[in-house]
């Protein structure tokens, strides 16, 4: 176990290094250095101990010099050195509420400390004592320890405690930033996450109804492995099923040699509706079909291959909109998981939990009340078994400590079912393990209704990126962009912005509702959009090569420079930039994108109110010839971007050069 304090100590490590030593010096007085036979045991003890000593010691010194890259998360740092103060002030308060804030205006400080009117409630319920906020916020404020970062402290209103930082210690964080690039802050131990996401099913388009949660599952693990996290990315296909019995049944009858001559099944959508419309009305068909599935289920070498050969369709086309999205997955389809199936029912039935109705095994899970069916009548699995034997496997083969299903809404009762199912059987312990539904509302279309064709059809995704990419170019050549950029930018320009605001319009809306997709909104390079975004980040990188400032020299000023934050506007900015991490943290914490969005347009804003106040480059106003290259502040458009450009990583989302 790593402790991390504000400063980065690691003090249980520290302690043991302590206590090793006194050991080993424990042992030379025995005289275990030395070579007497008859002290071999207590010499291999010495060993043990000094090796490892020497591995925690090289352990110690790695961490300390990756946590000194980190970003420090300042909203952190301020809840530690309250929480200090609280406890010396308040010892005998259990849990007292530590609630620390950004401050929303500047004469209120840079931080607001609000926890004096929840202690003050708490000491009137439990303890009878009427004390004013004001009084409990004046004793906090007197048993602040020593820090680096706070430069005073005030009280306003009720008790409100207003922190100002020191500006030293902002220009230092800022510096760190521009020499080690952006690190994530220390996180502790290394977990795994596991992330389930996208999830089409074989044989089926993939249409605008998986555009969520492939975007939202994708940022989730840019963000995860971001901080440090060991992450499985999770397709769960729906590559299973009775559905496949008629799909195969079909592939015999339009092409009979498909197991000699692979068949060219160009439209599988359209081939997947004849089978069905068969499936529909040919009863010796569907008889047929029914047959299909017992013999791909009994894994007979030849039904398996016809499988084989409509999943490797359906994973050309899929792919297909991976590369355009820039997605990574590992498939892991319900078939996966087929073979266990028959041991979850099993354990079910041992432990005391199948109750059988009319002829189905069903689970009843407390506090819910539709039962899972883990066994059909005929002796067939459904999507409850496939997804209880996916949630054992991930948290007992693959060991997560963390497991996100990115799933939309309407699934929320079922997977809550499933999950309380595997914590009732004691596959985990929820105070342990997070195993959580990321879930997420529905695409609307400009009438607010459900997102369709003109003729009432769901939307292929693949039809809408591919008029993401026109609709961009479109733009690119209203604004004569065509006319200043090589034909090979504009194509870079025309994918960022088609690619990056159809991303950007999903996450920087909050998950948990519905969001209406237009074209025209997202495409607009006004407001928080990405084409507002993504142009503000060229003119932000444009600054210092327009100043005939490259990377190595911004690299050199920011071992020496010292960045000067005096202009307000200079002040508002450096806090922004340093706010990355608890922006980052809170994300990890609720897995709410939009924050990130946000923030990311507030830099901006603030960036552009900064450039708006604060020469970076001065210029002969007769001549235009640049006078004065303002260095400290160069360094602080290189920070933003810096951040910036983190920000869109995470999103997903690839910049360009030039626009």
């Amino acid at each position: 176990v790593v402790q991390l304090t504000c400063h980065c100590c690691y003090l249980y490590e520290e302690n043991e290094i302590k206590l090793l030593t006194a050991e080993i010096e424990r042992l030379k007085n025995f005289g275990c250095l030395g070579v007497s036979p008859s002290l071999e045991g207590l010499r291999d003890e010495n060993a043990k101990l000094k090796y490892r000593l020497n591995f925690l010691q090289k352990s110690l010194q790695e961490e300390r010099s990756k946590t000194a890259k980190s970003m420090i998360n300042i909203n952190s740092c301020l809840q530690e050195i309250f929480g200090a103060a609280i406890q010396a002030a308040y010892p005998d308060l259990e849990n007292p509420p530590l609630v620390v804030t950004p401050s929303q205006q500047p004469k209120f400080g840079d931080y607001q400390c609000n926890s004096a009117m929840g202690i003050t409630q708490i000491l009137l319920k439990t303890k009878e004592q009427k004390v004013s906020p004001r009084e409990i916020a004046e004793k906090i404020s007197k048993n602040i320890p020593a820090n680096e970062c706070i430069e005073k402290i005030e009280i306003a209103g009720p008790g409100f405690i207003n922190v100002h930082l020191r500006k030293d210690f902002v220009s230092k964080q800022l510096s760190s930033l521009l020499m080690n690039g952006v690190q994530p802050p220390a996180v502790g131990k290394r977990k795994k996450v596991v992330v389930d996401f996208s999830s089409p099913n074989i044989a089926k388009e993939m249409h605008v109804g998986h555009l969520r949660s492939t975007i939202i599952g994708e940022s989730m693990c840019r963000l995860f492995e971001f901080a440090g996290y060991d992450v499985l990315r999770l397709n769960h296909l729906g590559d299973w099923g009775t559905q496949f019995g008629m799909l195969i049944a079909h592939l015999q009858d339009k092409f009979p040699d498909y197991l000699t001559v692979s068949p060219p099944i160009g439209d599988l959508q359209a081939f997947y509706k004849e089978s069905k419309r068969r499936f529909d009305t040919e009863e010796e068909f569907k008889k047929r079909a029914y047959q299909c599935v017992v013999l791909l289920q009994s894994k007979n070498p030849e039904f398996i291959k016809a499988w084989e050969l409509i999943c490797d369709v359906s994973r050309k086309e899929f792919q297909k909109i991976y590369n355009c999205l820039d997605i990574t997955l590992i498939e892991r389809g319900e078939s996966f998981y087929h073979e266990m199936m028959k041991d979850i029912v099993k354990e079910f039935e041992d432990k005391g939990f199948v109750q059988v109705d009319d002829g189905r095994k069903i689970v009843f899970v407390p506090g819910f009340p539709v039962p899972l069916t883990i066994m059909k009548s005929d002796g067939g699995y459904t999507y409850d078994t496939s997804d209880l034997a996916a949630l054992k496997h991930r948290l007992c083969e693959e060991k997560a400590d963390i497991l996100i299903y990115v799933v939309d809404s309407g699934q929320s009762v079922h997977l809550q079912t499933v999950f309380a199912a595997g914590q009732m059987i004691g596959w985990y312990d929820p105070k342990v393990t997070r195993v959580a539904h990321a879930a997420f509302g529905v695409v609307l279309g400009e009438d607010k209704k459900k997102f369709k064709t003109r003729s009432g059809d769901t939307v292929r995704l693949i039809d809408l990126l591919e008029e993401g990419l026109k609709r961009a170019m479109d733009k690119l050549r209203d604004k004569e962009r065509d006319k200043v950029l090589t034909a090979e930018e504009l194509k870079a320009a025309q994918t960022s912005v088609a690619f990056g605001c159809i991303k950007y319009a999903d996450l920087s809306h909050n998950r948990l509702n519905d969001y209406v997709f237009s074209f025209d909104k997202m495409l607009d390079d006004r407001g928080n959009t990405a084409a507002y975004l993504l142009y503000a980040f060229t003119r932000i990188r444009a600054i210092a090569r327009l100043a005939s400032i490259d990377e190595q020299m911004l690299r050199k000023a920011a071992r020496e420079e010292v960045l000067i934050l005096d202009h307000e506007k200079e002040w508002k900015l450096g806090k922004c930039i340093l706010r990355f991490p608890e922006i980052l943290q809170k994300i990890l914490d609720d897995l709410l994108l939009h924050t990130l969005c946000d923030y990311l347009y507030e830099l901006a804003t603030t960036f552009t109110e900064f450039y708006d106040n604060c020469y970076c480059v001065e210029k002969d106003r007769q001549s235009g010839q640049i006078v004065k290259v303002n260095m400290w502040r160069l360094l602080l458009c290189e920070a933003t971007a810096t951040i910036m450009a983190k920000g869109f990583d995470i999103l997903g989302i690839k910049p360009v050069q030039r626009m």
